[in-house]
């Protein structure tokens, strides 16, 4: 008889057992179903390269299949442009933003273009890189400096004085502020350093420099052997010496300007649980390491930067106050249309 009840007691507590499996099993699919079941059309502006912001979409679509992502690509400088019309119309079309600097989003933010929003991600990220106001996150961190030909040049510079050296006399190639937000988050930064100033923009005019629209057409006039200077964001670089050209980054020893190409939600975006899965994404410890093996440094704490690139405590930065930035950005800018269209 007990020989009896103890089988039936251990067949009770096996069904029991697996009932409890079942259920959790259950509820785990739920969830992940439930997180696949997300969807929606979202639109996504960024000033990233076309292949890197296809790439974190189709990584994004990996986790939400039935969401529909729609890039619009340019500089940062145009992005804005193009938001400034959609709100003066009336409609803002984007969803998600992913541009330059948080200068860029400060004036986003004063406007009331920015939706709040704290990301769960973002507590793995540097406090001094997130908004106080959750309206914008950083995501990675691009440093600019100097890239050379290497077959040209045959001993590295160290210091920014080789875009103002007579080396560089009609040498030099650099992205224009009026198009690239890293160019023109750069102008302020040199200008308002004391080692550098106006002069240093003077100087560079004085060499007669090539002005492009943004940071890829620099590394192509290097890399070909076009121009054998460049003021260039780092990981295009990285990216291009890997890939057998003959180029070198230097990280010059005055310091170097840091954008970290935040990310945010416009105010008025229909898709806002979308757009928080997205930028959860971003911040994520995948969506990061996904900055890294496209090429870029990234922000989280714990993820590693790719070969060939400085994390933020190897260099030395040029800063200034945010807001100082924002308040000048387009006296800036029209300074310097007036010093290089003479």
């Amino acid at each position: 008889m007990k020989k009896l009840l103890f089988l039936l007691c251990a067949g009770l507590l096996c069904i029991l057992a697996a009932c409890g499996n079942s259920s959790d099993e259950e509820a785990d699919a739920s969830s992940e179903e439930g997180e696949s079941e997300l969807s929606g059309e979202l639109e996504f502006y960024t000033s990233q390269p076309d292949v890197d912001a296809e790439q974190l979409v189709d990584a994004f679509n990996e986790k939400y299949p039935d969401a529909d992502v729609n890039i619009f690509r340019s500089g940062t400088e145009e992005v804005i442009s193009k938001l400034n019309a959609e709100s003066q119309a009336g409609s803002v079309v984007a969803d998600v933003l992913l541009l330059a600097d948080s200068v860029t989003f400060e004036g986003l933010k004063e406007a009331d273009m920015l939706m709040e929003y704290n990301s769960p991600e973002a507590e793995a990220i540097p406090e001094e890189f997130v908004d106080a106001d959750g309206t914008y996150t950083g995501t990675k961190m691009m440093a600019t400096g100097i890239v050379i030909n290497t077959d040209e040049v045959t001993e590295a510079p160290t210091s920014w004085d080789a875009l103002v050296s007579d080396e560089g006399s009609d040498q030099v190639v650099m992205p224009s502020p009026l198009y690239s937000g890293a160019a023109a988050y750069n102008l302020g930064i040199f200008t308002r350093s004391d080692d550098f100033g106006w002069d240093f923009y003077e100087g560079i005019k004085a060499n007669n420099p090539m002005i492009t629209e943004g940071n890829g057409a620099v590394i192509e006039n290097v890399a070909s052997g076009q121009k054998n200077y460049g003021m260039i964001v780092d990981y295009l670089v990285a990216r291009a010496a890997s890939d057998g050209s003959p180029v070198e980054l230097i990280y010059p020893e005055e310091g170097v300007p840091v954008i970290t190409e935040p990310i945010g939600i416009t105010a008025d975006t229909e898709e806002a649980e979308l757009a928080k899965a997205f930028v959860d994404f971003v911040l994520s410890e995948e969506g990061q390491a996904l900055q890294a093996e496209i090429g870029y440094t990234p922000i989280r704490e714990g993820v590693e930067a790719p070969d060939g690139l400085k994390s933020l405590d190897e260099i030395k930065t040029l800063s200034a106050p945010t807001d100082e930035l924002y308040q000048n950005r387009e006296a800036d800018k029209g300074q310097f249309d007036e010093l290089f269209s003479n």
